[in-house]
């Protein structure tokens, strides 16, 4: 009658993950990207090692899913020049080892991604712009001080 306690967990974490999507900007949505690649990577690390071979291959396919449709996707090489350019060529890569680790086994070729992902993923947190309303926040009038002598309002309400 009722769904698993699995499910409803499930359920819960993917509206955390839809409402954080929804509320990101869109430098927070690729350090997302990145984790998701990472955590996929790491979990094909695991099942591999468990010989869990249609998880690590469900893994390993999500992980190239997310570069290829969300990291790589999202380069603009007009824009972006010889950087978007490189960073093309480099999830091309990853996606390729990725490949390689699940066809030969290859637990070196998925730590190589991870750590791939991982530096891109902290390269990227270290030009986080700084939020709007920071940016354009000004200084909040001060109250002013308390003056008993000033008429004050009632608190009591007339019936």
């Amino acid at each position: 009658m009722f769904g698993s306690a699995r499910s409803g967990a499930s359920a819960y974490a993917n509206v955390g993950v839809e409402t954080g999507v929804a509320s990101a900007s869109p430098h927070k949505l690729v350090v997302m990207l990145f984790d998701g690649a990472m955590v996929a990577v790491s979990s094909a690390l695991h099942q591999m090692q468990a010989g869990d071979i249609p998880n690590k291959g469900k893994s390993i396919s999500k992980a190239i899913s997310i570069i290829e449709n969300g990291l790589r996707a999202s380069l603009d090489k007009k824009v972006g020049g010889e950087i978007a350019l490189n960073l093309d060529a480099l999830y091309e890569y990853m996606a390729n080892r990725l490949v390689i680790a699940n066809l030969k086994n290859q637990p070196q070729a998925l730590e190589e991604v991870h750590q791939l992902l991982k530096g891109l993923k902290d390269a990227w947190e270290s030009i986080t712009p700084a939020p709007a309303a920071t940016q354009q926040t000004q200084a909040a009038p001060q109250p002013a001080a308390y003056d008993p002598l000033a008429p004050q309002t009632s608190r009591f309400v007339k019936a």
